[in-house]
């Protein structure tokens, strides 16, 4: 046990980190880290080299396991598979994807062309974003591995539902005629060398971190700005666990914006200290990450209104269950 606690608060929490951050700023800028400026630039360093060295490391493992599993050959596993089990195999291989919601939908789209059903390619497109692998560790990292693995089991099964009730609902009249116009080409994937597959997940770390660097700065930024800046009881009157609309602001604040979940942690981790829900939290972070804006916008390029409404209700309604059920039992967690 005192093995793991060690590796956890080292390895995945770098405390030598965050005491290295500590000597530079109160003993190189002569500012106190309990301050508001030097508490400030302390969660600012910290938590951006934190989550690009995490980022940089989970993007790379996964990219390379995932260069074993091409879109062909996930079509083809899927495709063996009907009903409950094929929405759940969905939502798993969501989870290897360590894509954002708009990064997704192309893959949605040759998913739905390779003729897999709806639902099963609605419970990928919830997951993908939502629950990737990455998230788990950078979760347990800021928070704990008891709140890590929650997120991710109540992610998989929002996913799960989501795709079924789909799935039942039989609404594939709604999914634009063009998606469906040619069945992808089913390819044999070429086996490729060790070289070429550490060269593919290069590639994928430089384009991931090239695409999210930014909403990781302005994340951690507004993080900081809620950790040493912004009253308590301003954060309280918006967000206090004792708010009955608190998890609905959230969401609703959550959907427009468009954010990895790396950029919404920090966030989330600051409202947590500031005493806000667990859930609260976790219903910002599932409403950038699952519904952003510019992904509902590229979706309904692919699928009429009614089914775009029908799908961001369905995860609207779920986001929201999953904040009141984890502000209910968020003791059990933090």
């Amino acid at each position: 046990m005192f093995i793991f606690d060690w590796l956890n608060n080292q390895l995945l929490k770098m405390q030598w980190l965050y005491d290295l951050i500590k000597i530079m700023v109160e003993e190189g800028l002569g500012l106190n880290i309990q301050g508001k400026l030097g508490g400030s630039i302390h969660f600012f360093i910290y938590d951006v080299i934190k989550i690009f060295i995490l980022l940089t490391v989970l993007i790379f493992t996964i990219s390379y396991i995932q260069s074993y599993f091409p879109p062909e050959k996930t079509q083809k596993i899927l495709g063996r598979f009907d009903g409950l089990s094929a929405n759940t195999l969905g939502a798993l291989l969501g989870t290897v994807n360590p894509f954002c919601s708009c990064s997704s939908i192309p893959l949605f789209i040759g998913f739905t062309r390779a003729g897999l059903p709806i639902g099963v390619t609605f419970s990928f497109l919830i997951s993908s974003p939502l629950v990737d692998l990455a998230s788990l560790i950078l979760l347990a990292s800021i928070f704990n591995w008891k709140t890590a693995i929650a997120y991710v089991i109540v992610g998989l099964i929002l996913a799960i539902a989501g795709g079924t009730i789909i799935s039942k609902a039989k609404l594939e009249k709604y999914v634009e005629p063009f998606v469906f116009g040619n069945k992808a080409i089913e390819l044999e994937p070429g086996q490729l060398s060790r070289r070429e597959r550490i060269a593919y997940a290069r590639e994928q770390v430089l384009a991931i971190v090239g695409r999210v660097w930014m909403y990781i700065f302005v994340g951690v930024g507004i993080g900081a700005l809620i950790h040493n800046w912004i009253p308590d009881n301003i954060i309280a009157a918006v967000l206090g666990q004792d708010k009955w609309y608190s998890v609905l602001v959230a969401t609703f604040i959550g959907i427009p914006m468009y954010a990895d979940i790396f950029g919404t942690l920090p966030i989330a981790e600051a409202l947590v200290f500031k005493g806000v829900g667990l859930g609260t939290a976790m219903a910002f972070m599932m409403g950038v990450t699952a519904l952003s804006l510019p992904s509902l916008i590229m979706l309904k390029k692919v699928v009429k209104l009614k089914l775009l409404a029908i799908f961001t209700g369905l995860v609207t309604l779920g986001i929201i269950i999953i904040g009141y059920t984890f502000n209910a039992i968020g003791y059990l967690f933090i």
